[in-house]
């Protein structure tokens, strides 16, 4: 790692042009551009997604005259259409390219939240919040996005830095809506229109996003999505790599007479070479084998979706590991972050609703800092390993039963000292998101070829999650014995955690992904 990586353009794969290094600090550059707005996009996501929470657990609940039951209901109808979602979202990016579905799930979800304000009781809060949960899908497009720009070396980093950071708009809500509202209500207005009014501000941020992400970035490293078997093809062979013998079997081969959309051989490569011309962001190309070139164009390319590969997919034990151990970390972050504020006002009654909120922000916040490491002690495992992913897989986990563990703790505890309370969160925090990290640091590994079904379906297990265990919360003594809820999460996510570890990280035989 050199410090220049943070603003130099990358060495890039040579077949598929993903980037070998993450320049942070230069949206100049494709790679940096891409990389702010699978961050940013999702962070204004999450945050607008969240909006409810923060207010909700005094100001709305009062406003609307909801019942403690009436608020755990709403969380968990928020994370029903987030589910529903990623599901859809996972195959929309193998076929439409995640550019497209990530912008499209800004401006669909903006409807719904500029809608909010409309809300006047506990039936239109359930349909509010589940249609504003579209923007938690985004989380979907976000990582495949980011896998389809970033090579193995450093995918593990580059998709726990976006969702990490995206989902700091977790902590960001905590502190940005009440501090609206609070700047509403001391210009004269009441609780009742102070709460609604809000909801503006980020409904003008998401809106901006989507509109510049579609104006501003490209689809894939190459150009437009339906080219990117085209590209790796003619990559290849200029390469001198020999696609006659079959090796690369995608739509528009270099071989074949014309692509699918009738464009023939000899204008697929000036295409190439044209855009060899234009990209100064192909400039440095990495050294790569040829064999590993041949696996990267005959096994990572993504391919559209069809019924048979996706049940494949979905019935692979690689990938259902994937999806209940994400189930456990950003399932149970989800609900956690629910809950948090009204957690620390039930224990700490003096601290009111912003100071509440303030602390609760604290556990959204560390995703800036923990997702991250996950990913990039993930990337360095990886590569102390000899390319391993065993070490990958080891190390979510690693995190998910550390973070288990600390549920357990801080159910047992229920401490009604502040500082104590706030430090054992924080150390459940930095495992639970790490976790996150680590297991977007695997999902590029597994079945790259249909890299958006195992992002949806995995992104969806966290939400399926984020349901149970806020089903959890809402039954434990009525929606209020939030102690007993961590202790009965911690439990399931060590089990879950070690039922499949057993399962080897890449099926038996795949080319790809090593």
């Amino acid at each position: 790692m050199k410090l220049s990586y943070l603003w130099t353009a990358p060495e890039v794969n040579p077949i598929n042009r993903k980037a070998h290094s993450i320049p942070f600090l230069n949206v100049f550059n494709v790679y940096g551009r891409v990389f702010f707005f699978s961050w940013w996009g999702f962070m204004v996501a999450f945050w607008a997604w969240y909006a409810f929470p923060p207010l909700l657990t005094h100001t709305i609940k009062a406003n609307l005259h909801l019942s403690a039951a009436e608020v755990a209901n709403s969380n968990i109808v928020s994370l029903c259409a987030t589910l529903l979602v990623r599901l859809v979202a996972g195959p929309a990016c193998d076929r439409f390219g995640p550019r497209w579905v990530f912008a499209g799930t800004l401006l669909i979800g903006s409807i719904p939240l500029g809608l909010a304000p409309l809300v006047h009781n506990a039936q239109g809060l359930y349909v509010s919040r589940f249609f504003i949960g579209i923007l938690g899908g985004s989380f979907v497009p976000c990582q495949v996005w980011s896998t389809g720009f970033f090579d193995k070396n450093v995918v593990g980093t580059a998709n726990a830095l976006t969702g990490g950071w995206g989902n700091a708009g977790g902590g960001i809500t905590y502190f940005i809506m009440p501090a609206v509202f609070d700047s509403l209500v001391a210009r004269g207005y009441t609780d009742g229109v102070a709460w609604r009014v809000s909801f503006i501000v980020p409904l003008i941020i998401v809106l901006a996003t989507g509109i510049s992400m579609l104006i501003l970035c490209p689809d894939t490293p190459t150009g437009k999505w339906s080219e990117r078997h085209l590209h790796a093809d003619q990559n290849l062979a200029s390469h001198g790599g020999n696609t006659s013998d079959g090796l690369i079997d995608v739509p528009g081969r270099i071989t074949d007479k014309s692509s699918s959309n009738g464009t023939n051989n000899s204008s697929v490569q000036e295409v190439g070479k044209d855009k060899d011309k234009k990209h100064a962001d192909w400039d440095h190309e990495a050294a790569l084998s040829r064999q590993e070139m041949l696996e990267t164009a005959k096994g990572e390319v993504v391919q559209a979706p069809t019924w048979s590969a996706a049940a494949r997919v979905l019935a692979s034990p690689q990938t259902l590991f994937l999806v209940l151990t994400y189930m456990c970390s950003f399932g149970g972050e989800l609900a956690i972050n629910s809950v948090l504020g009204s957690y620390y006002a039930q224990n700490f009654p003096r601290l009111g609703q912003t100071i509440s909120a303030d602390w609760a922000a604290m556990f959204g916040f560390l995703n800036l800092v923990s997702r991250p490491l996950g990913g990039a002690i993930s990337d360095a495992v990886y590569h102390a390993a000899g390319r391993s992913a065993w070490a990958k897989k080891i190390w979510v986990v690693v995190c998910g039963c550390i973070a288990g563990a600390m549920l357990i703790v801080i159910g047992r505890v229920d401490s009604h000292h502040l500082p104590t309370m706030v430090g054992l969160v924080a150390l459940m925090a930095i495992f639970l998101e790490a976790g996150n990290g680590a297991n977007f640091s695997l999902v590029p590994h597994v079945h790259p070829r249909a890299n958006g079904i195992v992002s949806g379906t995995t992104g969806a297990g966290g939400n399926l999650g984020g349901v149970i265990f806020a089903i959890i919360f809402r039954f434990m003594g009525g929606g209020t014995d939030y102690a007993q809820a961590f202790w009965v999460i911690g439990i399931i996510t060590i089990g879950l955690n070690l039922s499949l570890c057993w399962v080897r990280p890449i099926p038996k035989g795949q080319l790809g992904g090593h």
